[in-house]
């Protein structure tokens, strides 16, 4: 292997040296070679998680919600948490998609795929809690408006859950053509490199008859474009439409300006936890090190670190105002959080969303993937304990002392939390195997990267003289933008 000459100012994006050709062979390995028996392990503790949930679901949607903790005080509480919970996680796929990809952050291009991918797995999830909430998830459809015989009976466009029904198909769909978008270019490289057969075929209809030409790559990077800037506001409203669900009430410790912008960093504050958590695996298991490097789990810590500390910042200004507006009822809620029954609910909030995000300041930690791994799921814990605490104990006491109650989780609830974990994986099991979960084109445009022309790839073979190109042109290009390896492009 020939000598590497690194910027002294800037570190590698693909830390060992490879041709696009390599690249494309390392990527696609996982989609053509034979599951490893721990894939078919992991893939079948999903399977059987999913089994039980789905088996939950049926049970609970044949006998009603009766069969949840819920009581006359408490009438949201697990479901409704769980909601919140993975909107959230679904949060990091398309910000590290659109918003870093219009601020041009380079480092994006070997995680975006998978980030992706998991914004619409946590969706899918997401959405069945209010469908199995409603009772009757036959009837879901009555949401929509559209035109009916049902008389009166018509959606209510001033309810904010109403609006999350907007926001999140929205989200989806936008999320959705995104991520099917990006993904048309290396889905040509896998049509080409794919034998004869069913496979070629699916993969023929599916990368839309792409060439590689200069003019479809012109009009791809202009439609990414346009995505991306399209998909950037609803980063920031759809969890503004989610925390509005609470904010236009008038409970105390809902009724509040602040939950807005709340929302959305606690939401990019947990997406991107779980990014790391799945980034972290996937590079030790596919042997995808240098590619997802430490550089680019050190970037997401320190993005975990300015979300983490706004998500402190609002902690603390909730607890002021509920000071500073003299209203009893308020600062009854925030101590009852903080002292209350729930207290080690809320302790166990603070200490995981606001302490643990800290630890990421000492470099050490940072670029540890062990630590950044237990971290990441110490994260999310909190991020789900904080919705528990804003939903259930700013309903188990209110304005009625003869009215308080308590809130315990049934194992059905359990039980369908876990499930859609067990769906989630499943998903994004199957997404390794049938999907690059790296970009190729997007991973070939950073290969040469801080590093010298002459040494951005191991050199091919010496041709023979007779075939030895003119001085003049000797110096090798590095790749351009989104440079793929297609039929019209380097062999694969």
């Amino acid at each position: 292997m020939s000598h590497q000459h690194l910027s002294p100012l800037r570190e590698p994006l693909v830390t060992e040296p490879r041709t696009l050709g390599q690249l494309t062979e390392e990527i696609c390995a996982p989609m053509e070679r034979a599951p490893t028996w721990k894939w078919w392990v992991a893939f079948g503790i999903a399977v059987s998680v999913l089994g039980t949930g789905a088996g939950i679901v049926g049970y609970q949607v044949a006998t009603g919600i009766g069969v949840w903790g819920l009581n006359k005080t408490i009438g949201w509480a697990f479901d409704i948490t769980n909601f919140v919970f993975w909107v959230g996680i679904g949060h990091a796929g398309t910000l590290i998609s659109a918003i870093l990809f219009l601020f041009r952050q380079k480092w994006r291009t070997s995680i975006n795929r998978a980030a992706e991918a998991m914004t619409l797995f946590a969706v899918m999830c997401a959405a069945l809690f209010p469908v199995i909430h409603m009772g009757r998830p036959w009837l879901a459809f009555w949401v929509l408006p559209y035109p009916n015989d049902r008389g009166s009976l018509w959606v209510n466009f001033r309810s904010p859950l109403l609006w999350d029904v907007f926001a999140i198909s929205t989200y989806f769909t936008v999320s959705a053509v995104f991520w099917y978008v990006g993904l048309i270019p290396d889905l040509a490289t896998v049509r080409d490199r794919a034998k004869a057969g069913l496979r070629k075929a699916v993969f023929k209809v599916m990368s839309l008859g792409w060439t590689g030409s200069h003019r479809t790559w012109s009009r791809y990077e202009t439609v990414y474009l346009l995505l991306a800037g399209l998909a950037t506001p609803l980063v920031l409203s759809v969890h503004t439409i989610v925390s509005m669900d609470f904010a236009t009430s008038v409970i105390p410790g809902w009724h509040t300006t602040i939950f807005p912008p709340y929302f959305v960093a606690g939401a990019v504050f947990s997406g991107f936890a779980m990014v790391l958590t799945l980034m972290i695996i996937t590079r030790v298991v596919l042997g995808y090190e240098h590619l997802i490097t430490l550089r680019h789990l050190e970037n997401m810590t320190k993005i975990i670190i300015v979300t983490g500390g706004l998500v402190s910042l609002a902690y603390a200004t909730e607890f002021f105002i509920a000071w500073y507006s003299g209203n009893p009822y308020e600062r009854f809620a925030f101590m009852n959080r903080a002292f209350g029954p729930y207290a080690w609910a809320y302790w166990i909030m603070v200490t995981c969303n606001v302490v643990s995000p800290h630890l990421f300041w000492f470099k050490k930690i940072r670029t540890s993937p062990a630590a950044i791994f237990v971290l990441s799921l110490v994260i999310n814990v909190g991020m789900w304990f904080e919705r528990f605490v804003i939903i259930v104990t700013s309903l188990h006491r209110d304005f009625l002392p003869s009215s308080w109650a308590m809130y315990t989780p049934t194992m059905v609830e359990v039980g369908t939390f876990i499930g859609t974990f067990g769906l989630f994986f499943t998903l994004f099991l199957l997404f390794v195997r049938v999907l690059p979960i790296i970009s190729i084109g997007e991973v070939k445009s950073v290969l040469g990267f801080a590093r010298d022309g002459h040494e951005a790839q191991p050199h091919p073979p010496a041709k023979p003289a007779a075939e030895a190109p003119h001085p003049v042109a000797h110096r090798p290009v590095a790749p351009g933008p989104l440079a793929i390896a297609t039929r019209k492009d380097v062999p694969v």
